[in-house]
């Protein structure tokens, strides 16, 4: 029994070409690309959307006299009397 040893420079690893991603495989790239999408586009829009429903109660509030805090005070003296 004997051992073939190669003496001299190693071949290199024959290379393979990458082939086209299958159609299942596209679409989960595209799934994955809109989930970051969405998630960086929830955390841009919702603070937006919060301070401008702030901004709008706000601006109804002065408009009718009044502010956010006399609301709130008006309301606790009612359940108080409860």
């Amino acid at each position: 029994m004997t051992t073939e040893l190669h003496e001299g420079p190693l071949e290199a690893a024959p290379t393979i070409a990458k082939a086209k991603p299958t159609w299942r495989e596209q679409r989960r790239i595209r799934r994955r690309r809109r989930i970051w999408f969405e998630e960086i586009l929830g955390w841009i829009l919702v603070p937006i959307i919060v301070l401008g429903c702030y901004w709008a109660v706000e601006t109804a509030m002065n408009a009718m006299g009044t502010s956010v805090s006399t609301v709130v005070d008006g309301v606790k003296a009612i359940l108080h009397a409860l």
